[in-house]
């Protein structure tokens, strides 16, 4: 898999039926190993370990219905009431953080009103925080610690 920009973490990989399957401690099962779930689990591990979020707030594959259509956020970080706070949105390393990726993550963020939106590909991460006041969002520099959320 392609290396990332994200700390390395001890990774869980097995064979199952010919398909390589990476394990996802959040949903305590093992996932097919695709480019965007080496993301996923690289960036969730790094949430936990270096910034401190703790992995009984967080979910992955978050469902959330728009009419008939079901959409799933990638993962989503809840605060202790159980109100969603984060979207992270996860490309594969080789696809580009495109306007397009953000506007997936506003239509999640129509429904779940966070406090911050954040976007990545392994490679590059984007941070911003939502100013529903002035109806705008504002990038951060870096994705921050869970006290400061």
């Amino acid at each position: 898999m392609t290396p990332l920009n994200l700390p390395p973490y001890e990774i869980k990989i097995r064979e199952s039926e010919g398909k390589r399957m990476i394990f996802d401690m959040l949903r305590r099962k093992y996932v097919a190993l695709t480019p965007e779930e080496w993301v996923r689990q690289h960036f969730v591990h790094y949430l936990i370990d270096h910034k401190h979020y703790p992995a009984t707030l967080l979910a992955n594959e978050v469902k959330l219905q728009v009419g008939n259509k079901v959409l799933r956020a990638d993962t989503v970080l809840y605060n202790q009431q159980l109100q969603p706070r984060i979207i992270v949105e996860y490309k594969a390393p080789n696809i580009a953080i495109t306007q397009k990726v953000f506007d997936q993550i506003s239509v999640y963020n129509l429904l779940l009103k966070v406090d911050y939106l954040i976007v990545s590909n392994g490679i590059n991460h984007y941070v911003c925080q939502m100013d529903y006041e002035h109806q705008k969002y504002v990038f951060l520099e870096d994705i921050p610690d869970y006290q400061n959320v």
